[in-house]
């Protein structure tokens, strides 16, 4: 009786969360349970999946293209992450100056992330990046530099993937102009008598203080990164070139799975980039303590 009364109770909410139900258990649980299955068999998508055990994960170390595809990844995310969060704390410690227009000024700088991620945008980067884009051009006419085709060289091409994702800040600088808000200004007025100049106010109150705002936006672009794709996608031509100089693990997944029918092999490595960002955030949840300030004094 208590169970049938709790039903009546709460029939009403359960069947306004039936939909989301429906899509978590139809879009995100069922395929991620199907793809653990087929990630230990031989499946092309076209015959019944024939069970290998863990011949695919086995096969990624064997797999130069894939180890290749790694390389790249870790060279995007190590370099683009950090230089994406130093830009936006940058532009945002310049709005956080008081000056006017300030909410279009926010707008101006978030636009970029909107748009960056899009295909039109990727083919844009493309072209100002290519042997006689408008970087190139610029160059050429200011200084007199003869560049190179920066997206067809394999020593520069992923530093132009780089460049864009550094350009689609504004999510991040967006979150670090609430934190810095947030931070009391008797703490810089304090620092102030007592001589502490720019810098040292800099290392000392700012950024302590604003730690957990890093920490957040490091955990999310580091997920995001990881998972890059449309960029690399578009800019290479969707084939990772030149040399496999842009070949991203997401892009590789993309190509065994859709273009070469591995569907077993690219589940495979669908829960291998799974595993890398959960151990990677771990490490960053796991050291934060030793580097994460909260206004209560916790760690």
């Amino acid at each position: 009786m208590y169970l049938k009364g709790l039903w009546k109770k709460n029939a009403v909410p359960y069947l306004f969360l039936l939909p989301w139900f429906l899509g978590v258990f139809a879009l995100t649980i069922g395929p991620m349970i199907s793809s653990l299955y087929l990630s230990f068999t031989q499946y092309d998508m076209l015959t019944p999946s024939k069970w290998i055990g863990t011949e695919n994960y086995a096969r990624m170390f064997d797999d130069p293209r894939y180890m290749q595809s790694l390389k790249v990844t870790f060279t995007y995310v190590f370099v683009s992450v950090p230089f994406k969060l130093i830009f936006a704390l940058a532009v945002a410690m310049l709005l956080n100056k008081g000056i006017r227009a300030l909410p279009l000024y926010r707008t101006v700088y978030y636009i970029p992330t909107l748009l960056g991620g899009s295909v039109a945008i990727a083919v844009l980067w493309r072209k100002m990046f290519g042997g006689g884009g408008v970087l190139n051009e610029f160059l050429l006419s200011v200084f007199g530099i003869l560049a190179p085709d920066w997206v067809s060289n394999p020593k520069y091409a992923i530093y132009s993937i780089i460049a864009l994702t550094v350009w689609q800040f504004g999510s991040s600088m967006i979150i670090f102009l609430a934190g810095l808000k947030q931070i009391p200004q008797e703490l810089y007025e304090a620092s102030e008598v007592d001589g502490a100049g720019r810098m040292r106010r800099f290392f000392n109150i700012t950024i302590p203080m604003l730690s957990p705002v890093i920490f957040f936006n490091l955990v999310i672009q580091l997920i995001t990164a990881f998972q890059a794709f449309t960029p690399a996608f578009i800019i290479s031509g969707g084939k990772g070139g030149p040399i496999d100089s842009t070949l991203f693990y997401t892009l590789y997944l993309y190509q065994k799975g859709f273009a070469f029918f591995e569907m077993g092999y690219a589940s495979a490595m669908a829960w291998g980039l799974l595993v890398i960002i959960a151990v990677f955030t771990a490490i960053i949840f796991g050291t934060s303590k030793y580097w994460v300030n909260y206004a209560d004094g916790g760690k």
